[in-house]
């Protein structure tokens, strides 16, 4: 077989493993909206259903932590900073291009500042310290390691109890742990990368840019993740600036979120699945498949 040729699965067999995802998440969805409505008056008596706002007519789910949490964040503050970080990037694109990532990655360190407080920011700037020296020794399974032990640190209780004593509020106090789990990928995912380069390629992976992809704000708290060599090169590679371009991938972005999120706020409100977990008589009744919804999904 030539090498060159790209491997990969006939279309039938892909076609068949699409079908049988989406066909089982549909399923799931549907079990799971239909427990919701069977016992939607007993969770609305033992939880209080929230009416919403978005969708009318319709109740959602008021168990789900973590959904209000980053919504509440998101409002506040986060989409601000994001803003402030396409601003930056833009005027960069258009004055200072090569210096494009280091500006970011400054920006990075004052919205993590910002949020964190310093104290915070001096973790995260310790962890990628720790885990970039023990990089220098070039051992894949020492780098593992020392990110274990790094993230093990979240779950101690002096630790624990230490770091609730910085912030006024338990949220800032999860945005912190939350935040630090999620950059303990991207620094873990760089010193493995400086790993397996030969070195003729090890001098692109300099402490200075780890920073710059560790503090990358629009992959700060919650990714997605992406490795750093295609950081490295998006950064790196430089486009003429076009308004109008910007302004097409700008709106299609926020048409992008938008959908997402009205989807998000959709299944709280057409699925209780946490008010079910937490309650005894829908817990009991529900099938396998919601129960492999709830179990694989939330």
């Amino acid at each position: 077989m030539d090498g060159s040729a790209a491997a990969g699965l006939p279309g039938w067999e892909m076609g068949a493993y699409l079908c049988l995802t989406v066909g089982s998440h549909l399923y799931s969805f549907y079990e799971v909206h239909r427990v919701s409505q069977k016992y939607e008056g007993e969770i609305d008596r033992n939880f209080g259903l929230e009416q919403g706002t978005l969708f009318w007519g319709l109740k959602k789910d008021p168990l789900d932590f973590e959904w209000s949490y980053w919504v509440e964040w998101g409002r506040e503050r986060i989409l601000w900073l994001l803003a402030g970080h396409l601003l930056v990037s833009q005027m960069c694109r258009l004055f200072t291009e090569k210096y494009k990532p280091w500006c970011l990655m400054v920006y990075g360190m004052a919205a993590c500042w910002f949020l964190l407080g310093i104290k915070g920011f001096a973790v995260i700037l310790l962890y990628a310290a720790i885990s970039f020296a023990v990089a220098q020794f070039q051992i894949s399974l020492l780098t593992w390691m020392c990110s274990l032990v790094l993230l093990s640190t979240l779950h101690i209780p002096a630790v624990e109890e230490a770091k609730r004593k910085w912030y006024d509020t338990e949220n800032e106090y999860y945005l912190l742990l939350f935040t630090v789990s999620v950059r303990c990928l991207f620094y873990t995912s760089f010193s493995l990368e400086y790993c397996w380069h030969e070195p003729a390629q090890k001098s692109s992976h300099s402490f200075l840019w780890m920073l710059a992809y560790v503090f990358y704000y629009p992959l700060f708290h919650n990714g997605p993740l992406m490795n750093f060599d295609e950081f490295s090169k998006q950064m790196r590679k430089q486009e003429a600036f076009s308004l109008k371009t910007n302004v097409g991938i700008l709106i299609v972005g926020i048409i992008r979120i938008f959908f997402w999120w009205c989807l998000a706020e959709l299944m709280i409100h057409l699925m209780y699945i946490h008010a079910i977990c937490s309650s005894s008589p829908p817990l009991e009744a529900v099938s396998y498949w919601a129960l492999g919804f709830s179990s694989g999904h939330f």
